[in-house]
């Protein structure tokens, strides 16, 4: 007989007594942290995993200690609720925290002054709502099992706020601009990289500085180490400028003519800005491409390593198609 596939998911089954009143509102907040969904009442779902079935044992006995009754389970499903539905209950849980933080961005956006024109005032009050939104991001990203829709849109709107707060580029500190000021230094970018800063990193290390060492930190988190370079994160050296995404900036700022290179930039361009200014028919493979690879790793290192084999057997193609 065939052996059987192993079970995809883990189930929370539990009971919880009307008193404490506080119990009830501790597990809920609980379950949204670890990203499960219900799928009954009392039973909740997420997709198999060492981290999972910890922070789910670790719930169980929360719930036992309140007087309360909880069991974790590996499961199939096998009829009625199929792997694809569950996964579509996750995908419109995260697309709708998505969609209330874009919706938070926007009323910034709203309020937005010209590039390089915010009072001081008013600059600080909107880089701490900035952060705060960044921050959640990275909660709800963490928890984004299946590459819910909506993030993408979410971050073009922060991208488009923080390039607005940025001082002009005429009063910007701008870095260093030649390859020869360039050895062995430490980039450093926002956590869960993307399509621009995974493009950028490729970018920097292949043709801008070698032996560069790549650091991910929080959103809002500074580091101001002389000698270290900031990307495609806010007040960074290099960053959107205006319509220009960071791989863009960093061609621009390092006079790098490479036709190859125009071409990439331009599919990076239009998959993180999503406004489809090229449309390039390679665009939209590439943009399946790099969510798999967000989606295959959690880590950054695995996700930048990833992308710059990526890159550079894109790079080498358009290379050889003149």
């Amino acid at each position: 007989m065939p052996a059987a596939p192993a079970p995809r998911w883990l189930l929370l089954i539990h009971q919880i007594p009307p008193r404490p009143s506080y119990l009830r509102v501790k597990v809920g907040r609980r379950l949204q942290a670890l990203g499960a969904v219900p799928v009954k009442n009392s039973v909740y779902v997420l997709p198999s995993g060492d981290q999972a079935l910890e922070g789910l044992e670790w719930l169980r006995q929360e719930i036992v200690a309140g007087g309360g009754d909880a069991s974790v389970c590996e499961a199939r499903f096998v009829l009625g609720l199929s792997d694809g539905a569950v996964e579509a209950l996750f995908s419109s849980a995260r697309r709708a925290d998505y969609e209330l933080l874009a919706r938070a961005a926007r009323r910034i956006q709203r309020t937005a002054a010209a590039p390089g024109k915010w009072p001081a005032h008013a600059r600080q009050r909107t880089t701490m709502a900035l952060a705060r939104i960044r921050k959640r991001l990275a909660e709800v990203a963490a928890i984004d099992f299946f590459g819910a829709s909506g993030r993408e849109t979410l971050e073009a709107v922060l991208s488009a706020v923080e390039t607005s707060l940025r001082p002009t580029p005429e009063a910007a500190a701008t870095g260093p601009s030649s390859l020869g000021e360039l050895r062995g230094r430490t980039w450093v970018t926002r956590r869960g990289v993307h399509v621009d800063r995974i493009a950028s990193a490729w970018l920097i290390r292949r043709f801008i500085d070698p032996e560069a060492r790549f650091e991910f930190v929080r959103a809002g988190e500074r580091r101001n180490r002389p000698g270290d370079l900031r990307f495609d994160m806010f007040d960074a050296e290099f960053t959107h400028e205006g319509e220009l995404c960071t791989f863009e900036v960093l061609l621009r700022r390092f006079r790098i003519a490479d036709p190859a290179l125009r071409v990439i930039a331009q599919i990076v361009h239009d998959i993180d800005l999503r406004d489809a200014r090229f449309s390039r028919p390679e665009t939209p493979g590439i943009d399946r491409l790099i969510a798999g690879i967000g989606l295959r790793h959690r880590d950054d290192e695995s996700r930048v390593r990833d992308g710059e084999a990526a890159f550079q057997a894109l790079y080498e193609s358009l290379k050889r198609k003149g």
